[in-house]
């Protein structure tokens, strides 16, 4: 189906990762020596920002701090008192443009894309953390621009740089694990399904840029719960951003599936997405969610279908399939040492064994356990080493060959098919995507909902 054989997938991938831009005659290899250093602005300071102002400075050179609440990122400008600070990323990068070679963008969900496509689009390499966009149209935005532009990104997907993820992906392709037509991806979470927007208008904090922080979503009078903004869909992804983006990326990197977006067009490959779920809610995510995406066959690989599961609690139907496949209770804080080491995960299935995956895709146990005994499962044999995820950008950047197992072009199409699960729970029936020209083609309603509105001024 696909015109990619599985030596040549592996082969590229070990190159730098499969339908990776060649950086060769980018700005980024042009200017910089290998051992120079990328002037960096990092935009979102506070929360899972606070990691890069901590660790960049000590590889690289950072130059502009960017954060819409002062107080969130008060500690980084206590750091770094000298460094210019902004509100907003597009007056950044308008009046430091000449001075920024990359970005890293550390922002709730619904403001990844727009600073990415607008860094990207000024030759800035881009850096952001899961799950990368909002709505499958900006994941492929901001692949297309990546790609257009030779930038060197990533998305913030730390496991995909472990030697163990490595490994389980060479596994699978190797068919140690025999044919694989089914893989279950899970987090015991569910959603918050709330049910009505807070009514209330109360100040804004004298500390938070209310306007700037709403970026592309639609205005509203500010309430403190807004800022809790994962579960709500204008603002977030849900569980399946902030978990599913690492869990299921061992599947989807191991079978192949983005064969599926450089697929030969007579083909009409198509991705089948199918919800279960407790409740069509338009403004947050139900409390439970079951999603199956039918997989056509791609390379050498056969069919299959990778299973969603998000909530459900200890009786849920996926979830005992799953512990009678891995055989034993999965720990969701209410079995085992009730410690969560397994709210979650992932599993592959294949005709010979199995792979089971952590929740950051980090590492893996090759079940049954005893037939495995003797596989090396910790340390890749073709595919590169990392340096970790940063490392890794940062050396693309430069023009090195390395793998940026999380780059735009893998972990773009990763997105655009997992976000498709948030669409599906706003529908009824089975939606048919088209990876190649990123539509619905059995519903208008569906294919609609794959972009977001955006306020002026603040469109891709």
């Amino acid at each position: 189906m696909v015109a990619q054989t599985r030596r040549g997938f592996l082969r590229r991938a070990a190159l730098g990762g499969a339908g990776l831009v060649d950086l060769a005659g980018s700005r980024s290899a042009r200017t910089y020596a290998a051992n120079g250093k990328l002037n960096i602005a990092l935009i979102g300071c506070g929360g899972r920002g606070k990691w890069f102002v901590d660790v960049m400075p000590k590889m690289e050179n950072v130059v502009a701090l960017c954060d819409v609440n002062e107080s969130k990122a008060e500690a980084a400008y206590k750091l770094f008192p000298d460094l210019p600070k902004f509100h907003d990323f597009r007056k950044m990068l308008d009046e430091m443009s000449k001075q920024i070679d990359a970005v890293i963008v550390s922002t709730p969900d619904h403001t990844h894309a727009v600073a990415c496509v607008a860094a990207m689009k000024a030759g800035k390499h881009a850096f952001v953390e899961k799950p990368m966009a909002a709505c499958p149209y900006e994941a492929r935005t901001m692949r297309l621009t990546a790609e257009k532009m030779k930038v060197s990104s990533q998305m913030g997907n730390q496991g995909s740089a472990s030697g163990a993820f490595r490994r389980g992906v060479e596994l699978v392709q190797e068919g140690a694990l025999g044919e694989v037509k089914e893989a279950f991806v899970w987090n015991s979470g569910g959603g918050p399904d709330t049910k009505e927007a807070p009514k209330e208008e109360l100040p804004v904090p004298p500390y938070l840029k209310w306007d700037i922080w709403l970026g592309p979503a639609q205005d509203r009078p500010f309430h403190p719960k807004w800022l809790a903004w994962s579960g709500w869909r204008d603002f977030g992804t849900g569980q399946l951003g902030m978990w599913g983006s690492h869990s299921g990326y061992l599947a989807f990197f191991a079978l192949q599936v983005v064969d599926l977006w450089h697929a030969d067009p007579a083909t009409k490959p198509r991705i089948k997405v199918q919800a279960e779920f407790s409740g069509i809610n338009r403004l947050s995510y139900p409390k439970w969610e079951l999603v199956h995406f039918a997989i056509p066959a791609r390379g050498g690989m056969p069919p299959a279908t990778i299973h969603w599961v998000n909530g459900g609690g200890l009786d849920s139907p996926s979830r005992k399939k799953i512990e009678g496949l891995v055989g034993r209770q999965l720990d969701w804080g209410d079995a085992g040492e009730k410690k969560w080491k397994e709210f979650a995960g992932s599993l592959l299935v294949g005709s010979k064994g199995m792979i089971l995956g952590g929740g950051h895709s980090a590492t893996t146990e090759l079940l049954p356990a005893d037939q495995f005994k003797d596989a090396q499962k910790d340390a890749p044999k073709k595919l590169l080493g990392s340096q970790g995820p940063e490392r890794d950008w940062v050396r693309a950047a430069k023009g090195e060959s390395v793998t940026p197992m999380s780059s735009f072009s893998l972990a773009g199409p990763y997105m655009e098919m997992m976000l498709l699960a948030n669409v599906a729970t706003l529908c009824e029936g089975e939606l048919e995507y088209d990876p190649l020209e990123g539509k619905i083609t059995n519903n208008a309603e569906a294919d609609a909902l794959l972009r977001r509105p955006y306020r002026d001024g603040w469109s891709l």
